[in-house]
C-alpha cells in the first residue's frame, strides 16, 4: 500500500516558539568525524542532514540557526569529507554528513565516507530524524534513492526536505509534490510530511525548526 504525502504544514504560534526558541540560544560547531570511534558521546537528541553535493546543506543549517558562516558553503562539490557535528543549546546534536554523488573526489575516499556514513546511520541510537535535501529544480535522482534505501535499511526515519523551492514557479510546485511522493512512496522510512525551503527567502524554516523541536 502506498503511503501518502503532502506538505508539512505551518506551525502553529506554540510550535512555531518552540522552533524560536531552541534555534534562538548558541549554536556551535564540535567536532568534524572520520571515523566511528571518533563520535561523540550518544548523550543527547540528534538529527541529521544528508544530500547530494551542492544540494544546499550548509545554506540551510545556517539558515536554521540565524549562523551566516556555522556551516562553510562552496561551490566545489564534495567539499564536507566529514560527518560534522554541531552542538545546539545543550540538548541536541545537528549532523551535517558528507554530501552524496558526483563528489570531485578519489574513489577510495568516495567509498570510505559512504562505509562510514552507513555504520553512523545504522548505529546511532540517538538519532531521531534524517533530513533528506532534494533540489526542487531536480526533483529525486538516481543517487537520492541510493541514501533513501540506506535509510530503509538502517531504519531511520527520513524527512524530504525540498531545497530552492524559490528557484521554481509557483505553478510547477503540485506537479513536483507528485513526483517526490511517488518517489518516496517505495520507501517505509520516510515520513509523509515534505517541508518546502529556501535559504535563501528563509521559506520554511520556522516550520523546520518547530519539526526539530518537537521531536521526542
Amino acid at each position: 500500500m502506498a503511503f501518502q504525502f503532502s506538505v508539512a504544514p505551518q506551525p502553529d504560534p506554540a510550535e512555531q516558539e518552540l522552533g524560536r526558541k531552541l534555534f534562538a540560544g548558541e549554536t556551535d560547531f564540535l567536532k568534524g568525524v572520520v571515523a566511528m570511534n571518533g563520535l561523540p558521546e550518544a548523550d543527547r537528541k540528534e538529527v541529521c542532514f544528508a544530500g547530494r553535493s551542492n544540494v544546499g546543506k550548509s545554506s540551510l543549517i545556517n539558515a536554521l540557526t540565524g549562523r551566516k558562516a556555522l556551516a562553510r558553503t562552496s561551490n566545489t562539490p564534495g567539499r564536507t569529507q566529514e560527518i560534522n557535528f554541531f552542538t545546539l543549546q545543550g540538548s541536541h546534536y545537528l549532523v551535517d554528513l558528507p554530501g552524496y554523488g558526483f563528489a570531485e573526489a578519489p574513489l577510495p575516499v568516495v567509498e570510505k565516507w559512504q562505509r562510514l556514513l552507513k555504520s553512523y546511520l545504522s548505529g546511532r541510537q540517538t538519532l531521531r530524524r534524517a533530513f533528506v535535501l532534494i533540489d526542487a529544480r531536480h526533483g529525486v535522482k538516481k543517487v537520492d534513492q541510493d541514501i533513501l534505501d540506506l535509510l530503509d535499511r538502517s531504519a531511520v526515519t527520513f524527512q524530504v526536505v525540498l531545497t530552492k523551492i524559490d528557484k521554481i514557479k509557483e505553478a510547477h510546485i503540485p506537479k513536483l509534490i507528485e513526483s517526490v511522493s511517488q518517489s518516496l512512496s517505495k520507501h517505509p522510512a520516510a515520513f509523509p510530511e515534505i517541508v518546502l525551503t529556501s535559504s535563501e527567502k528563509s521559506d520554511g524554516i520556522a516550520t523546520l525548526r518547530s519539526i526539530i523541536a518537537g521531536l521526542d
